[in-house]
């Protein structure tokens, strides 16, 4: 069962007020990292698998890629995403991520922000990303860290006062479903290991350029005190490819 509670209203209005919801780019923690990975974009052909409002879908085309494609689940995240975009070079697709069926050697780069940990199978997802990339081509995505995936909870451990006190980590080999609460209560995840993302890329035929596990930015933690605590543990995972030229 795939899920999408993009299109929950309760879920969906509780996404619109998220600070990367009102800012775009700017306003999600990890952007300052992932911007610095991408690969030239100039005339190249990108696909952006949960695109979401369409923001890393407009970037692109900032950078003068020549199309873009943007893939995502949700009716509500489409419908947002067409009203922000004004660009023929854009097209938006309504498919589940799982579900991508594009042609051999069809993009330059693929990109994916924070969607994959709600993915059952990511080995099936880099062996499609892997056919629809040509040779020498550039596959990018965030998730969130293994660290923050691994227990239900995906809480801090807080003291009598509400104060964290260490973020624990536990089951952390039981790969697996996990029944979460981001917004809204019942989210499903699915969490993985460090070693299993790097495996199965490997294992499908990808060459690891970069991995970086991002800290807020300067600016982030001097206009935002309390993410201080975001230095504690990792929140996010970049993961930067390329398709040998080989496979």
């Amino acid at each position: 069962m795939k899920q999408n509670k993009y299109d929950d209203p309760n879920f969906f209005s509780a996404y619109e007020k998220m600070e990367r919801s009102i800012n775009g780019l700017e306003g999600a923690g990890e952007w300052h990292v992932f911007k610095k990975m991408l690969p030239d974009l100039q005339g190249k052909r990108v696909l952006d698998l949960g695109c979401g409002f369409g923001w890393h879908c407009r970037y692109a085309r900032e950078q003068q890629a020549s199309s873009v494609i943007g893939v995502d689940i949700s009716e509500n995240m489409l419908e947002k995403a067409r009203k922000m975009t004004d660009d023929t070079a854009i097209s938006y697709k309504k498919i589940p991520i799982e579900d991508i069926n594009f042609s051999k050697e069809q993009f330059d780069v693929v990109i994916s922000s924070l969607a994959f940990h709600y993915i059952q199978s990511f080995k099936t997802i880099c062996e499609k990303v892997h056919y629809s990339l040509k040779p020498g081509g550039t596959f990018i995505f965030s998730v969130e860290h293994p660290i923050f995936t691994s227990r239900n909870e995906q809480d801090w451990w807080y003291d009598d006062e509400g104060n964290p006190l260490h973020w624990p980590v536990d089951h952390y080999q039981a790969e697996g479903l996990r029944d979460t609460t981001f917004l809204t209560n019942n989210v499903v995840k699915y969490h993985r290991t460090l070693s299993t993302y790097i495996n199965d890329l490997i294992q499908v035929g990808f060459t690891i350029k970069q991995v970086e596990e991002p800290l807020p930015s300067e600016e982030t933690l001097h206009n935002i005190p309390e993410m201080k605590d975001e230095l504690r543990r990792p929140m996010f995972l970049i993961i930067s490819t390329e398709k040998s030229t080989d496979r």
